[in-house]
């Protein structure tokens, strides 16, 4: 297992992409048309998108308007990693992504964190 991606989510896209690209010699690359709904931007890394930039639309206390989204961690065994979140009665939402050819899995902590784990292949359903 190693971390696929970071997503950042900001109010100011466009002054977080530039920052990102010229702080981190990052170059934007293409969004899977899959993703609607959610402004926002991939950033690349030796053709790899290593940060996403997502649109911020929380408000209040509970809500930071700057911060860290999610961590993804590309995984090997979609259908072994499913039933052992059913196992141990975990929720969790998927999304396949089939222009690349990807199947992911989210779920947040006990804390509330959100994770999401990429696996190679995708199929056809999604529960998101």
């Amino acid at each position: 297992m190693h971390i696929d991606h970071v997503t950042l989510r900001t109010r100011d896209l466009r002054a977080t992409r530039d920052f990102m690209i010229q702080v981190f010699d990052l170059e934007e690359g293409t969004r899977p048309q899959e993703i609607r709904g959610i402004r926002g931007h991939w950033l690349y890394s030796e053709g790899q998108p290593l940060v996403h930039i997502i649109e911020a639309h929380g408000q209040g206390l509970l809500r930071a308007a700057e911060f860290i989204d999610h961590v993804g961690f590309r995984m090997g065994d979609y259908d072994a990693f499913k039933a052992k979140l059913e196992r141990l009665g975990i929720d969790y939402r998927t999304i396949d992504i089939p222009t690349l050819n990807e199947r992911r899995i989210f779920l947040r902590t006990p804390g509330g964190q959100l994770l999401e784990t990429v696996f190679p292949g995708a199929s056809s359903e999604n529960s998101w």
